[in-house]
């Protein structure tokens, strides 16, 4: 198991799907650091983007405090989250736990109805079975879990990253197990 670093300003990655929301809100309370969900300062209502430049000054000013978690892939923020983390925690768990995982959340987040990111945004049916994987959850999953699984270890490798501490799970047990040795 990976020794436990001085854990002050974490990038959470992983699959849509993973848990990386869910172990971010554990590590906020766990050790009172503020957590930002990429995804709740990237969508607006209607699903629509936050412009780029908007999203990446929102992003510098949050990941210049002292302490933060984020949780969330968007490589637009890369150069600015990973070069100014200590930590990077990538939750590496297999296809078919991410897929099952992410249906049954994604199903919940339809039937209930949830909104999403105080945004007025909701999961539903038509997305759920779109074929366009900007648009279903399920389909960007797929696409999104191999690529990260090649591209991850190849940026990790990259100078301007060696700075990095890397965690890596590749099972929710192994994260859990972890978690609970943090004080």
């Amino acid at each position: 198991m990976t020794q436990t670093p001085p854990l002050r300003k974490i990038a959470i990655v992983g699959a849509s799907g993973s848990g990386k929301s869910t172990l971010a809100a554990a590590l906020e309370s766990k050790l009172a650091i503020p957590h930002t969900d990429l995804d709740s300062i990237h969508w607006l209502p209607n699903w629509e983007s936050r412009p780029r430049e908007e999203l990446r000054a929102r992003i510098d000013v949050i990941t210049q405090r002292d302490r933060w978690v984020t949780s969330g892939n968007y490589s637009s923020l890369r150069d600015i989250i990973w070069a100014r983390a200590d930590t990077l925690i990538w939750l590496d768990y297999p296809l078919w736990m991410v897929m099952s995982r992410l249906l049954r959340r994604t199903i919940i987040r339809v039937i209930t109805q949830q909104e999403l990111w105080g945004t007025g945004n909701r999961e539903n049916w038509r997305n759920l079975f779109s074929r366009d994987k900007q648009e279903n959850i399920l389909r960007w999953a797929l696409y999104s879990h191999p690529k990260h699984r090649r591209e991850y270890p190849e940026l990790l490798k990259q100078p301007e990253f060696a700075h990095l501490t890397v965690i890596h799970f590749t099972h929710p047990r192994d994260t859990a197990r972890w978690l609970k040795t943090l004080p």
